[in-house]
């Protein structure tokens, strides 16, 4: 590969390239986004599960396109924060739920810093709902700086209490900080409290919001963004899904009922794809409408917050109009690339100078290449990680002593059965492929211990928690349910 081509790569000046813009007569491309929260792609069936029934994300996978290696980031802000500008945490910030960096007496602010999907999409003329959970810091969506016209939010008590006209509220309480998410759950649509009974259900209501959005607009382009809730925090409470069990007391459960309860809403996740899906093509739409499946990290229980590769893998499914029908595919991608390629689809440039590290998935999508990116890249608060369809990079650690990561030969596979430990390696082969993944780190300095922000209060606490040696075996291992990486 010669130097333009691994510059180019490494995203230097990707965001200087405009896009494409569509012609006067051509409509540019409605899009729908829905990304769950807390699984992993083996809850899926086009993901090789054959117990959780998950059929129409299924088809969308056998009719378009199914990355089997998709990165976002191990935990669900920085996630957000990334699929939302197009921007590693080295730009935003946003490296952990617990751990934004910004300059001394600032507060993390991600739609104010940074560019958006929502907001350039609005600013070029599209319609712009999100429904679900938000979970960033900073200026809401449905705010000037936010990019969304409108919103069906779940919102904590804190939100509810902050309320001016302090609305009441009786529905059921997750636990004595905050509102359900789920059963009779506390929603903000279009700025009012949403009257919700103990038969409603969240992730239903947020559905038939988007739904009906879509219908009020579709006769101009629109994006639907669902940063759903579910199926995060299905293991304790009240019962999570509407196709199993019964709204019961609230109470913490074990077990095989976890495990169930948890198959059972994946299950309801799919009914609701269904749903939109369904609206699509009713709609006749579907020719010109994108939609997409992804999460925002590893299932909870296995790698959440975990510097490995199965912390930062989620499913990524890509349907509609003008997608190759492909399947699997073994190219790469992270959730970076998702604004470059909205705005791809929509014929909307970035200002000049202003960069992103994503690229553009539509050539791949669309069938003028077969391949896409040689590289994808993730980081949860101070550890990176890195890969190429052969070589793994994990747990990249200075602030906790692991300065090199581990390093792998992957061979073919991408299960880790099959990965070969090479860190230590002297083999010439290895030590090339480190120094090309060395190049490309060096984009994106690591977090150090003597960064300013452990010097406040908040940075403080947080070092002391992340530093204790179980936070430190947990982070740079697979949780002890599902393997230790060697």
């Amino acid at each position: 590969m010669n130097r333009r081509d691994f510059m180019k790569s490494i995203g230097v000046g990707a965001a200087a390239m405009p896009t494409m813009l569509h012609a006067a007569d051509q409509k540019p491309m409605n899009i729908i986004l829905i990304m769950a929260d807390d699984v992993s792609q083996d809850l899926y069936g086009c993901y090789g599960n054959t117990e959780v029934k998950t059929p129409h994300i299924d088809r969308m996978a056998r009719e378009g396109v199914m990355f089997k290696t998709a990165w976002a980031t191990p935990m669900c802000s920085p996630t957000r924060a990334m699929i939302m500008t197009g921007r590693y945490g080295n730009r935003t910030g946003f490296y952990h739920n617990a751990l934004r960096l910004v300059n001394s007496g600032e507060r993390a602010n991600l739609v104010k810093n940074n560019l958006t999907f929502g907001k350039l999409l609005q600013d070029a003329g599209y319609a712009t709902a999100i429904a679900g959970k938000w979970h960033v810091t900073g200026d809401a969506p449905h705010s000037e700086s936010g990019g969304f016209d409108e919103h069906s939010l779940w919102i904590g008590k804190n939100e509810l209490e902050a309320l001016p006209d302090k609305p009441a509220f009786d529905g059921l309480w997750e636990n004595e900080d905050t509102t359900s998410r789920y059963w009779h759950p506390c929603i903000m649509q279009n700025h009012e409290l949403v009257d919700t009974s103990p038969d409603d259900f969240a992730t239903k209501i947020h559905t038939d919001f988007l739904c009906d959005f879509i219908e009020r607009k579709k006769d101009e382009p629109f994006l639907a963004y669902f940063p759903m809730a579910a199926p995060h925090g299905t293991r304790q409470g009240h019962t999570t899904t509407p196709l199993r069990g019964e709204v019961g007391e609230f109470k913490k459960v074990r077990g095989k009922e976890q495990e169930e309860r948890f198959k059972a809403l994946n299950e309801y996740i799919d009914v609701c794809v269904g749903q939109i899906v369904e609206t699509v093509e009713r709609l006749g739409l579907h020719d010109r409408t994108m939609i997409i499946f992804t999460s925002d990290n590893g299932t909870a229980v296995t790698a959440k917050t975990r510097a490995v590769e199965r912390g930062a893998r989620v499913p990524f499914v890509v349907y509609g109009g003008g997608i190759k029908k492909r399947g699997e595919t073994q190219e790469l991608m992270d959730l970076s690339d998702v604004l470059p390629t909205m705005l791809d689809y929509a014929g909307v440039r970035l200002p000049s100078g202003y960069e992103i590290d994503g690229q553009s998935l539509m050539p791949f999508l669309q069938g003028e290449t077969d391949s896409h990116r040689e590289w994808i890249y993730s980081y949860i608060a101070t550890s990176q990680m890195m890969r190429t369809k052969r070589w793994l990079l994990e747990a990249v650690n200075p602030v906790l002593g692991l300065p090199r990561g581990r390093f792998y030969d992957c061979g073919n596979n991408r299960e880790r059965k099959g990965y070969k430990n090479v860190t230590d390696s002297t083999d010439p082969e290895v030590l090339t492929a480190r120094k090309r993944f060395d190049e490309v780190l060096s984009q994106f300095p690591p977090v150090q211990k003597d960064h300013p922000y452990f010097e406040t209060r908040a940075g403080k606490r947080f070092m002391e928690a992340y530093t204790k040696p179980e936070a430190i075996e947990k982070h740079l291992h697979n949780h002890r349910n599902y393997e230790y990486s060697m």
